[in-house]
């Protein structure tokens, strides 16, 4: 496809969002936002809102690097390169068929599809479909018109200051914009599973802010330096800021691996974990904790075991991954750039102390029964909290991840 002949490129909302109403305006601008950081490499390029439709005006830009910007912008379900033509039917026939030629597809069969939303242009819609149609086929009599199952569909739209017409569509990462359904924190370890959960969520619309559990000195600085590098690959798909708090966790999983209830330290320090998290989303102002979980990957995420785990907090928990398999887990850490850093060799503390055979079926009075024998249990919780590090990280001297190919994407 020669990119040359582009002037703006058309962004398109999901349907999501198109349907929220008066809380519409609001998404589009967060979009809008969103895009504009994302392309601050590209000084003249120009986020533009006109005729309720959102553009980036080129201003002599690569289509191709506008794209590559884009494709993972939340909430951006698709965009296409746009040609813009001056609104009478000649101008709009002539950038038609450059548009059409321009096309990177086969082109065998083809539609237009003309909309006028400028409602005093002389020809209606169907009028003008002909008339554009024809046009090509005059240029290009090998063509055929197919207007069910078209390899090429030409799209014109007709407004008041300009026709825009375009064959391609590429696809974007689809959701909501970053930040526009809340904010929530994420219990991010250094296992494969929660940087997706994270990255899931965050496609949702949640501003995220991530906790870590380290237990020094039976974890390395190497595993923390490994949570920090997810870390940082999920900033990228942020505002440009993400908070991660990183907290002291030695003498709680200490006192649970001396309670004499081998079988249920899994159960106890991850309902410790959801306590100390809860007490840092009431300071955070987030409204949910999401995780990593997926139903029956391990023992603590069996349904009985989630049950007893999520009683201990009144926040919501978002588990993303709590229905998918875990090669789809894996294909999908690889595509969004921290797969490679999650496999690293570096043991965070939800792999010390594993017991051989942990209870998948926890008895919650037997649970809280034993945190109460558990000597200073809330003043640990409370001291954990207190001396939990927080770390600002911003994304000004962050490289963009290692992304795979979009071909055959995920979402």
């Amino acid at each position: 496809m020669s990119s040359n002949i582009y002037d703006m490129v058309l962004l398109r909302l999901g349907s999501e969002i198109t349907v929220k109403g008066k809380n519409r305006a609001k998404f589009e601008r967060l979009l809008a936002e969103h895009v504009r950081r994302a392309l601050r490499p590209y000084s003249n390029a120009v986020v533009k809102q006109t005729y309720g439709r959102l553009y980036v005006e080129l201003n002599g830009h690569p289509y191709e690097d506008i794209a590559a910007a884009l494709r993972d912008v939340f909430g951006l379900v698709s965009f296409s390169p746009v040609k813009r033509a001056e609104v009478d039917l000649e101008s709009i026939q002539r950038t038609a068929l450059e548009v059409f030629q321009a096309n990177k597809q086969r082109k065998d069969t083809f539609k237009v599809t003309v909309k006028r939303g400028w409602k005093q242009f002389p020809y209606n819609s169907i009028e003008m479909n002909h008339l554009v149609a024809s046009y090509v086929l005059r240029a290009t009599p090998e063509l055929k018109v197919d207007v069910h199952h078209p390899q090429v569909e030409l799209q014109v739209d007709i407004q008041q200051g300009g026709a825009y017409i375009y064959c391609d569509v590429d696809k974007g990462a689809g959701g909501f914009p970053y930040g526009a359904n809340g904010k929530g924190l994420l219990l991010l370890s250094g296992g494969i599973d929660s940087p997706v959960a994270g990255w899931l969520g965050m496609r949702k619309g949640l501003q995220l802010e991530a906790v870590h559990f380290h237990s020094y000195p039976f974890t390395s600085e190497q595993a923390k330096e490994k949570v920090v590098t997810l870390a940082k690959r999920l900033l990228y798909y942020t505002d440009g800021k993400l908070k991660l708090h990183l907290v002291p966790f030695t003498d709680i999983q200490t006192s649970f691996a001396q309670s004499g209830q081998e079988r249920l330290i899994i159960t106890l320090m991850r309902r410790a974990m959801l306590r100390i998290t809860e007490k840092i989303a009431k300071r955070e102002h987030a409204h949910a904790i999401v995780t990593g979980d997926s139903l029956g990957q391990v023992a603590s995420q069996t349904l009985g075991s989630m049950n007893v785990i999520g009683r201990v907090t009144s926040l919501p928990i978002l588990r993303p991954l709590v229905m998918m398999d875990k090669i789809d887990i894996i294909q999908l850490s690889e595509r969004i750039g921290t797969y490679e850093t999650s496999i690293l060799p570096y043991e965070d503390c939800c792999t010390l102390f594993v017991p051989k055979s942990p209870t998948t079926n926890p008895n919650l009075e037997i649970v809280e029964a034993t945190e109460a024998s558990i000597d200073n249990l809330d003043a640990m919780i409370e001291q954990a909290v207190k001396n939990t590090v927080t770390v600002v990280l911003r994304s000004e001297d962050e490289a963009k991840p290692a992304i795979n190919s979009d071909e055959d994407r995920w979402f």
